[in-house]
């Protein structure tokens, strides 16, 4: 299990939008060079959604579908995969709003397959890895959203609400 707390100078509702962003999910992946391939693309995912990705991770191209389980926005969102590399993956987003600042927090639980050499590499180098990948996604999220960055995504999402 992975807790990552990061504080970030903006309101609640846009470190949550710019969180459920496809679009901006794909910006911060850009080393992994993730791509939405199925399910919602672009845009914005809600509940019951899917999104399936394509990535390079360790110099090997993965896929995975994530459903969207749980949506209570503003305050949290929970991500599960479905099919993927994993032996399972589940992501819990949480924001809490104090009086300057929204603390955006990450539960990030995961186990990958093959039994104990699974559990070895999990311990000695996924798991540094995927902190070190969602502490990445987590300054992009910080960066946009206390910057006017915000604008352009949240934009999309004017666009992505009038086309429903």
């Amino acid at each position: 299990m992975i807790e990552l707390r990061t504080k970030i100078y903006a309101p609640l509702e846009r470190c949550f939008d710019l969180s459920t962003s496809i679009d901006l999910h794909k910006i911060s992946a850009t080393k992994s060079q993730e791509e939405a391939i199925d399910g919602i693309t672009e845009g914005f995912i809600k509940m019951g959604e899917t999104v399936t990705w394509k990535a390079k991770h360790f110099g090997i191209w993965h896929k995975m579908k994530v459903k969207i389980t749980e949506f209570d926005k503003p305050n949290y969102f929970v991500d599960e995969m479905v099919e993927g590399t994993f032996k399972y993956m589940i992501h819990k987003h949480e924001f809490v709003q104090n009086e300057k600042h929204t603390i955006m927090i990450d539960h990030f639980d995961f186990s990958s397959p093959f039994g104990f050499v699974g559990k070895l590499f999990d311990k000695f180098f996924l798991k540094r890895y995927m902190t070190n990948f969602l502490i990445e996604r987590n300054n992009v999220i910080k960066n946009f959203a206390e910057t006017e960055k915000w604008k352009q995504v949240l934009q999309l999402k004017r666009r992505d609400n009038k086309n429903q």
